[in-house]
């Protein structure tokens, strides 16, 4: 398993539109600018874009940022 989900205390929605372009250090700064959170902290945040079918997660997991990316190919979850 890529998360070990026993280590995540909290899960954060960034609401709005996000810059997908971005990567671990743009999301970074989105979590300690505009939401004064720890992204060294044991959270998962999340992050849509414009468009509804696509996703980040950024995760610190001790040692090193995990960047994950999905993108729906029929559109929506199931």
């Amino acid at each position: 398993m890529i998360i070990d989900i026993s280590k995540i205390e909290q899960i954060y929605l960034v609401c709005g539109k996000t810059d997908l372009r971005k990567g671990i250090d743009g999301l970074a700064g989105i979590i300690q600018e505009q939401y004064d959170l720890d992204p060294y902290s044991q959270a998962l945040y999340l992050f849509c874009g414009t468009r509804k079918d696509r996703f980040k997660a950024l995760y610190w997991d001790g040692d090193g940022f995990l960047l994950l990316y999905k993108r729906l190919e029929n559109g929506h979850l199931q």
